[in-house]
């Protein structure tokens, strides 16, 4: 396989150049083209799902000022409308530009970093204001932009002023490609600072406003981002405006891998045998009615295994974003959603009314705000390829994303533990009381937090918990004897140690049994061999959970 997995990488050109495997979306710019007629189009996705590449790609086919037949020789728009790419090929001027970077702690801050790409946007258009065709005073603003000393009414009015000065040196209309226009207000409503939202909604709804509504420099646009914010809030009086959300069937398919493009990835590859893991971990997502995988995370773990085949697969998409939205709903203080989160967590679904129209300040407010915004920003995924009229059927994708539903969890379970019953379990365990230490960690599961029946990594990461809270630093999964005991926890002042093995019994009959399993992996192991140097003595543990019941045995 002469082509190479390129991770992070989002320009069209160099991506093609320096020989990266594309999955190719090019027949996109066909449907947008020819099958619509939108002056505006919004497309709305979750994080890395490619939507800044094919902007990146929009730019490189219709960018008058670029000779891109190389990039585009073999790729399926060439192949299948050549009289289409005879047209619009290279045929208008482009002006394209990301919001991503516009963030900050403040709203000076975040402001300046706008000013910062707007002043690139105009470097990498400088021809504009020596062509001889612009009128001065538009050339005069074009300065100010560029060396970042506009006013407020230059920046609100910036798009407007250069697509005019575009369409007065290229004699045509401007397409306008604006990507993650909604990141300056999810930055901004992540502060919680209400007068740095409002400020900064004041500047991204002028700008998009002035450039977008009945503007005739403009041939079209076409925006992405996270959400759609609700059009009286950012696109007011904006007409011939669609958007295209993950429940569009339109366009559904060019957002994300679907499963003949990985398997076809894999195959080029030679690591076809990877495809289970592949869906397990990384697929799941449904957009309108097209199943598909997260492209970013297929090319980070694909990357991974064809240096080392035994790579094992891990969360790739937790380190791109905040995952503040999740974690603010998991610990809402007014919605208690823990039923429905426990029937997600066990692979169940629930079906929700869902509001495709946000605002970044409405995210809070009612229980239905925030189940939409799980499924827009890919937490959450259809369930079905349709939508009744009893809401949206929603699950949780993939084992990635139910790792991040599991650390939320883990989080408020430690921060919600009631200190009183720890201590009497802690105590039970040290006193070799197993009735005892049962009962208590019985009520803990009752009482501190309802999703926990789905796998024994949760246990695992309870326990671990528990004992955190009270102080002690547990040693977890670490290498000892023949294999990984799950948790060895050491009281260095009375030179003692807590081993134990964990078991997720299938029916509360079991639970006898498993726990004598999980004493005999211990033994069968070694992991009792090794007291730790200095250590006195070492109690040996099975616990086994059923759904909120635990047994605890010690080893006789």
């Amino acid at each position: 396989m002469d082509k190479m997995v390129v991770v992070g990488n989002d320009i069209y050109d160099s991506f093609i150049r320096e020989n990266g495997y594309y999955v190719d979306k090019t027949e996109l710019l066909y449907e947008l083209v020819e099958k619509t007629r939108n002056k505006v189009t919004l497309f709305t996705r979750p994080r890395r799902f490619g939507k800044t590449l094919t902007m990146s790609m929009m730019e490189s086919f219709f960018d008058i000022a670029r000779e891109s037949g190389d990039v585009f020789e073999d790729k399926d728009i060439m192949v299948h409308h050549p009289d289409f790419c005879k047209e619009w090929m290279n045929q208008y001027p482009v002006l394209f530009l990301s919001l991503k970077d516009v963030e900050g702690r403040s709203f000076e801050l975040a402001y300046s970093k706008l000013k910062a790409v707007i002043a690139d946007v105009c470097k990498k258009n400088a021809e504009l204001e020596n062509s001889g065709r612009v009128d001065s005073d538009d050339i005069e603003i074009f300065r100010r932009l560029k060396a970042e000393k506009e006013t407020e009414s230059d920046v609100q009015n910036s798009l407007h002023t250069i697509m005019r000065m575009m369409k007065a040196v290229y004699g045509k209309p401007v397409i306008l490609l604006i990507d993650e226009y909604d990141v300056p207000l999810s930055k901004a409503e992540a502060t919680k600072n209400k007068e740095y939202y409002r400020q900064m909604l004041d500047v991204i709804r002028g700008l998009m406003s002035i450039s977008l509504k009945t503007n005739e420099y403009l041939k079209f646009a076409v925006i992405t981002g996270c959400l759609r914010i609700s059009k009286e809030s950012i696109f007011t009086g904006v007409n011939n405006f669609v958007c295209y959300s993950v429940t569009s069937r339109k366009f559904s398919r060019y957002f994300g891998f679907t499963e003949d493009e990985v398997v076809g990835m894999l195959d080029d590859f030679g690591v076809s045998d990877k495809i289970n893991v592949i869906k397990k971990w990384y697929d799941g997502y449904i957009f309108g009615n097209t199943e598909v995988f997260c492209p970013w995370d297929v090319a980070n773990y694909l990357s991974a295994v064809i240096d080392d085949e035994g790579e094992e697969p891990r969360n790739f998409w937790v380190h791109t974003s905040s995952n503040s939205i999740l974690d603010d709903f998991v610990n809402h203080g007014k919605i208690d959603a823990s039923e429905k989160f426990e029937i997600l967590l066990n692979g169940g679904t629930i079906t929700e009314d869902i509001t495709e129209e946000l605002t970044y300040e409405q995210i809070y407010d009612s229980e239905k705000n925030l189940w939409s915004v799980l499924l827009m920003t890919g937490y959450l995924s259809q369930a079905e390829q349709s939508v009744s009229r009893d809401g949206v059927k929603l699950r949780i994708p993939n084992a990635e994303i139910a790792g991040l539903f599991v650390d939320a969890v883990v989080e408020r379970f430690e921060r919600t533990l009631d200190t009183g019953d720890v201590d009497a379990f802690i105590t039970a365990m040290w006193n070799k009381d197993e009735a005892a230490a049962s009962e208590m960690l019985t009520k803990i599961l009752w009482g501190s937090i309802s999703f926990f029946d789905y796998g024994e990594d949760y246990y695992h990461g309870m326990l671990n918990g528990i004992f955190t809270s009270r102080g002690f630093c547990p040693d977890s999964n670490d290498e000892v004897g023949l294999g990984r005991l799950d948790l060895r926890i050491k009281d260095r002042m009375k030179r003692r140690v807590l081993l134990m093995e964990f078991k997720r019994s299938r029916q509360e009959s079991e639970l006898d049994a498993d726990c004598e399993e999980a004493i005999d992996q211990i033994l069968k192991k070694g992991y009792n061999k090794l007291l730790p140097e200095g250590y006195e003595e070492q109690l040996v543990y099975g616990i086994a959970f059923y759904a909120k019941i635990a047994k605890v045995k010690l080893m006789s």
